[in-house]
Formats: structure tokens, C-alpha cells, sequence
């Protein structure tokens, strides 16, 4: 069997982590895109959220994680036994997540469910793929906010879709594949299409943030209700 070799080299992150909300409990950030959510093996991606904010929250552990590409909100344990309530409610699909997201293309509908078996692709690592025999069972619903156009450096008018995604499992790389097959893949997502607009340009960035993030809190079981604005 062989093994997977992870080459890649974060470049630095001068992004600030903002902190939207804290208690003894629990934390609520603004993940930066360009961030990686843990430290990687090889010492030059050390930093990382959970660097970061283990400074700040001594103890603290990821309930969940964004892509290295991908902003937006992020809840923080405090503590074991917090960590374990909050992983219990992502385990049973009681937490709702929203991510808002630039596609490229024009959608043809509205709104939508995309279902399709994600995969590991051991054959182009870190990829995913999409496999009826293989692959966890992955849900994602998407809704429609507005159809607009990108003015390209060379002149073009370049469609866009911008869309609320739901994702309704938590499979690595979940949205980012079930858009490119809808046809219609994130832009600036160098994995699975989506980085090349015309010509040479690319985007800065991924164009996935986390908006929205509901939970119960497990020690208050007040309803949790985060939200962040899509820088885009």
C-alpha cells in the first residue's frame, strides 16, 4: 500500500481570526480564507486556527473544520466535555450549516438537491470523487440568490451564480464536488475546476464562506445562531 505524501506548503496568512462571540464554554470565529484549521505535519504549515487561538483559549479543540480556501464561521471548544456535546450534535445532523458561494456559470434552476457518493481518490490525493459503490452517502441543497456577471481583464462578461448551500453531510470537499457536478463548479477552486475565469485570470481566493452556524449550547441549550457576511 502506498503512501500519500502531502506536499503542500501554506503561504503565510497576515489575516486576523475575529472572535464573534466567547464564553467559558465555547467560542465563535470568523475563519480568514488562506487559513489552515489544524497545523500540518511538516513544520512549515504550523500555523493554523487551532495555533492561533490555543494562545488565546488554552485547552480549546476544533469541533469541525473549513477548508484551508474557505471563510466564515467556526465554533471552539473550551474544553473535553464541551468538544464531546458539540461533536454529538454534528454526528446526528442537528447542527444547520449555510455557506454563501460564487458559482461559475449561470444555474438553471432555482434550487436544487444534489445527492452523490463522495469517495477518497487515493490515485490523485487530496481529491475527492464521486462513487455510487465506494463512496459515504453526501446531500447538499442549494438555493439561487442572484445570476450576475464578472467584468474578465480582457474584456469579457463572465456569468456567475450566487447561491445559499446547505450542505445536509459532512463529507470532505462536499460542496466544492457536488457543484462541479452540477456543472457549475466554486469559483476559484483550484480541486475541481472553477480557477480559470478567461484567459489567464484567476481568482484571489475560494469563493465558499460559512454564513451561518446553528446549535444548541450544550451547557445553556439556548439556541445558537451565527452569522457572518460573505466578504464577497
Amino acid at each position: 500500500m502506498s503512501t500519500i505524501i502531502d506536499t503542500f506548503i501554506a503561504p503565510p496568512c497576515h489575516d486576523e481570526i475575529e472572535i464573534l462571540y466567547q464564553d467559558a464554554h465555547l467560542a465563535l470565529i470568523n475563519k480568514p480564507s488562506g487559513l489552515l484549521s489544524l497545523s500540518g505535519k511538516n513544520p512549515q504549515n504550523l500555523d493554523s486556527v487551532h495555533y492561533r487561538l490555543v494562545q488565546i483559549f488554552p485547552g480549546c479543540t476544533l469541533v469541525h473544520r473549513l477548508d484551508f480556501g474557505t471563510s466564515g464561521v467556526m465554533v471552539i471548544a473550551r474544553n473535553k466535555t464541551i468538544n464531546a456535546a458539540l461533536c454529538q450534535q454534528f454526528s446526528q445532523r442537528s447542527v444547520t450549516k449555510v455557506y454563501n458561494a460564487l458559482l461559475c456559470g449561470h444555474l438553471e434552476d432555482n434550487e436544487g438537491v444534489v445527492e452523490a457518493a463522495i469517495a477518497r481518490d487515493p490515485a490523485r490525493f487530496p481529491l475527492m470523487s464521486i462513487c455510487d459503490t465506494h463512496g459515504q452517502p453526501a446531500r447538499s441543497c442549494y438555493e439561487v440568490i442572484e445570476r450576475c456577471y464578472h467584468e474578465s481583464q480582457d474584456g469579457m462578461r463572465v456569468p456567475l451564480t450566487r447561491v445559499r448551500l446547505m450542505p445536509q453531510t459532512g463529507r470532505t470537499h462536499q460542496l466544492r464536488i457536488h457543484c462541479q457536478y452540477l456543472g457549475h463548479p466554486i469559483w476559484g477552486c483550484d480541486l475541481y475546476g472553477g480557477r480559470l475565469l478567461s484567459g489567464t485570470e484567476q481568482t484571489p481566493r475560494l469563493m465558499l464562506h460559512a454564513s451561518e452556524l446553528q446549535f444548541v449550547h450544550p451547557v445553556s441549550h439556548e439556541q445558537i445562531n451565527a452569522r457572518s457576511d460573505s466578504p464577497f
